[in-house]
């Protein structure tokens, strides 16, 4: 167990920021509530951002870039919009040396900018859809900060389209849950609950939420990603119409969906342990590590760094040019030098020494387990895809095996508060409450509705008001 990381099971949050500062992923910010990121949580967020992209403009996306600043005014637009997003809004109310006529909104999100920018642009059906991405800044504004989940300043994407039919927009909402689905699962190897948010939890100005829901180790959800299906609201509220194929003039139907730097929270509370960081092979910036080790300096000049060159070379041309590097930190002792890329959540380690040379074997270490195992030079672009593909797998069944045995199905509220104050996790349930009934069982136990899972067309008993025809609900206590 590390010494600068607290045990998990002793303080949870306090070992998250441990976690965090030991792999040197970011730092506090001078202004509360914003955070620096450092280069090693960069990379993460680059590796993310790259995937998705990809992913992205596969589904037929494009990226466009929209302004910081938001007139006051636009947000007034859409009642629930502005009823949702007030309280954390910042506000510019002075520049260039005077008052500003209009206020100015540090955009929040961006539906209500898109939203004008899209009612001058589409005109007619034949301008539709339209399926525009951003990679930017967001600010709201954050009471309780916490680093990557909960912070003012957050990088992330937003998606906004515009489709002529409300089953195209509906279409198009279901796949980028699915996009978001299939990415975290597969590259993050976070296993997640896909489902609809109830009426209490959706999205300011939204007619359904779909969700991507995740549990940390701590028992605890985190709303991973969602997906939003807008109906005609924002198309009303910013005049969004075209023209059909009849000749007349109808509201566009639109989406928004976004992911965010809380996706790093995500992987650290899902993958970290008591020694640090643990990266999924598949985001993680750097795959493996190789350190040559001696202290024979003529045997490391003329022996071990250049056969210590040949695999790095020959193993970039397998996991990228960035993504195996050659450790050559040879001011620190061997266990120090173990020590620096366990905690930065390298995948595996790649040693060679004296009896490596003799042997012709390398010494893999694992990050996820430990396990060592022996490499031969030959074997090298074969072994370590294979040994990287089994970390992921591992990772992503432990993180699913979790959640399975911390996932309960209640039948009362007497059932429910004791699985909840016993046992934590995820708690199934049939549910056919109002949003008041949905408040009450929230300001008496602090749990919410994850969602209602899709594809589950069975009905039940309501396990809150007995009501029949309940819809099966994840509820937990969540970030």
């Amino acid at each position: 167990m590390a010494r600068n990381v607290t045990p998990r099971e002793k303080d949870y949050s306090q070992w998250y920021l441990d976690v965090i500062k030991a792999a040197e992923m970011a730092d506090y910010a001078p202004v509360r509530g914003c955070m620096v990121i450092r280069p090693t949580g960069y990379a993460i967020w680059e590796s993310i951002q790259s995937q998705l992209d990809e992913r992205f403009k596969e589904t037929g996306h494009v990226n466009a870039y929209f302004p910081l600043l938001i007139p006051s005014s636009f947000l007034e637009k859409e009642a629930k919009h502005v009823e949702g997003f007030s309280p954390e809004c910042a506000v510019v109310t002075y520049a260039g040396g005077e008052e500003l006529e209009e206020p100015l909104v540090i955009r929040p999100t961006s539906e209500t900018v898109i939203g004008h920018m899209y009612s001058k642009w589409i005109q007619s059906w034949r301008d539709l859809p339209i399926l525009i991405n951003q990679w930017c800044n967001v600010l709201r504004w954050e009471k309780r900060p916490r680093l990557f989940l909960r912070t003012s300043e957050f990088l992330w994407q937003e998606g906004h389209t515009a489709h002529a039919t409300r089953e195209e927009a509906l279409e198009e909402t279901l796949r980028m849950l699915e996009v978001y689905r299939s990415f975290m699962e597969d590259v993050l190897a976070l296993p997640v609950l896909t489902g609809e948010k109830s009426e209490g939890e959706r999205f300011p100005g939204a007619e359904n939420t779909y969700t991507c829901e995740a549990m940390m180790t701590d028992k605890r959800a985190l709303q991973a990603g969602t997906s939003h299906f807008l109906g005609q609201n924002f198309a009303k509220a910013f005049d969004i119409r075209f023209q059909n194929k009849d000749g007349e003039l109808e509201y566009a139907w639109t989406t928004s969906w976004g992911v965010s730097t809380r996706l790093i929270g995500a992987i650290i509370m899902t993958h970290a342990d008591n020694d640090g960081l643990v990266l999924p092979p598949n985001v993680a910036p750097v795959k493996t590590v190789i350190l040559p080790i001696t202290p024979d300096q003529n045997l490391l000049q003329e022996k071990i760094l250049p056969e210590a060159q040949k695999i790095l070379e020959r193993l970039k041309k397998i996991l990228g040019a960035n993504r195996v590097v050659l450790d050559a930190q040879f001011h620190m002792r061997p266990g120090d030098r173990f020590f620096y890329h366990l905690q930065k959540g390298v995948p595996l380690r790649l040693e060679l020494g004296e009896a490596e040379m003799e042997s012709s074997h390398l010494r893999a270490v694992r990050r996820d387990t430990g396990e060592v195992v022996n490499i031969s030079f030959d074997a090298v672009e074969r072994e370590v895809p294979r040994l990287l593909e089994n970390i992921q797998n591992t990772l992503y069944r432990r993180a699913r095996s979790f959640r399975e045995e911390n996932t309960y199905h209640v039948t009362s509220f007497e059932e429910f508060n004791e699985v909840l104050n016993k046992k934590g996790g995820f708690i199934k349930a049939y549910f056919a409450g109002s949003t008041e009934d949905e408040k009450a069982i929230k300001e008496a136990t602090t749990a919410t509705i994850r969602c209602f899972l899709l594809n589950e067309p069975t009905e039940g008993t309501c396990f809150y008001t007995k009501k029949r025809g309940g819809k099966l609900a994840v509820f937990a206590k969540a970030y």
